[in-house]
């Protein structure tokens, strides 16, 4: 936080990084490798397809 000289900068920081962060987010100790592979292929073709709109 200290990194960011302005309030609302490090709001906007924080909100697009909570929404990115929980769209990646898998808890690794839950999933088989498999089902991990396959939940974060899924999670990057879906970002990817966001940021081509």
């Amino acid at each position: 936080m200290l990194r960011f000289r302005r309030m609302r900068t490090l709001q906007k920081f924080a909100s697009v990084h909570a929404s990115v962060q929980n769209h990646f987010n898998q808890e690794r100790t839950l999933y088989s490798r498999q089902n991990f592979k396959l939940d974060r292929a899924a999670a990057l073709a879906e970002w990817r397809e966001l940021l081509a709109v």
